[in-house]
């Protein structure tokens, strides 16, 4: 079996973050996409922002563009070998001592 066909078979860690199409930005020329910016939301304010070429497929394999304002969902994911376990931080409780 190839290599490639497993890892494409087998589930991949990821995460799905809500967002917001917030601005269409229109070609810059005939030799440029027109863009979507989304806002992640979750994401630190500095890196929020995202610029995808606009352009999705529909279930029947139509190319669609999300519009201005459309609710979005940002899935990234990561193949298990490039991972590593997450180690959770204990909680410390502090109490008021007299």
């Amino acid at each position: 079996m190839n290599p490639e066909a497993a890892n494409s078979e087998e589930e991949k860690p990821s995460v799905t973050l809500p967002g917001t199409v917030e601005k269409i930005i229109p070609a810059l020329g005939p030799n440029y996409p027109e863009k979507a910016q989304i806002t992640v939301k979750g994401a630190d304010d500095l890196y929020k922002e995202v610029r995808i070429e606009n352009a999705l497929e529909d279930e029947n394999g139509n190319s669609v563009k999300p519009k201005r304002g459309a609710e979005v969902e940002v899935t990234i994911e990561a193949n298990k070998a490039d991972t590593t376990p997450q180690r959770f931080l204990r909680t410390v409780t502090f109490r008021e001592t007299r």
